[in-house]
């Protein structure tokens, strides 16, 4: 069972909504404005929000960014009727993990909430990860190399955190979209690899390994004098 916070204005899609997470044996909470939407997450204890984007207060890219900015790092849906490739590509760089677009069907919507859930399980009881001396601390949103201060986005904090979740595993490149960009992208989408060079040049080269036609695995350098 989880607790479930959903950020929506619209009081027929939150109630329609929040029965639904009801019957699939979640519990919920409904804030049908920005500023109550911040106040909310910002208070903690749920495990995952489901985000609206036109709110009559602040919108939903404004909670999102307030949210992130103050290290809260819980799984959040954008559900929204904006469809565009323009606002998804916005949600998705302000930090949210999926972008469901209405109308919807709310079969797919529990399936993703599932998927969200799930990805976070390994790491609810943990604040801290650590690969020898890479450290990324959950709560604060925060990553360390030697003791250095790693600024990072939130997708690429988002790919690290699962590879810090499975170091010396390879992880392929299906693999990585399913846990860090939760939803479909075109087959011959290089976003992965792009994402794998921004993080190389803020880390290292030496930290992330290509595995030939399987995918890429992060692991401590062997060689500690990295000049770093």
């Amino acid at each position: 069972m989880a607790n479930i916070l959903i950020v929506e204005d619209e009081a027929g899609i939150s109630s329609f909504v929040s029965k639904g997470l009801k019957s699939a044996g979640h519990l919920s909470t409904v804030a049908s404005t920005g500023e109550d939407g911040v106040m909310h997450g910002l208070s903690g204890g749920y495990d995952l929000i489901i985000l609206d984007i036109g709110l009559p207060d602040i919108n939903g890219y404004e909670v999102l960014e307030r949210l992130r900015g103050q290290g809260v790092a819980t799984p959040v849906i954008i559900l929204t009727a904006r469809s565009s490739v323009g606002d998804t590509v916005q949600g998705l760089e302000s930090g949210a993990d999926d972008y469901m677009a209405k109308p919807f069907r709310f079969e797919e919507l529990l399936a993703r909430v599932r998927l969200r859930l799930r990805s976070e399980a390994p790491t609810q009881s943990t604040t801290q990860l650590q690969v020898g001396e890479l450290v990324m601390d959950l709560p604060k949103h925060q990553v360390t190399l030697s003791g250095r201060i790693i600024d990072l986005s939130s997708r690429e904090f988002s790919l690290l955190e699962a590879f810090m979740n499975h170091p010396d595993q390879v992880l392929s490149r299906e693999q990585l979209l399913d846990r860090v960009w939760g939803y479909d992208f075109d087959p011959n989408s290089n976003v992965v690899d792009v994402y794998i060079r921004y993080l190389r040049r803020k880390i290292g080269n030496e930290w992330i390994t290509t595995v030939r036609n399987m995918g890429y695995r992060l692991s401590e350098p062997v060689n500690e004098g990295r000049g770093r």
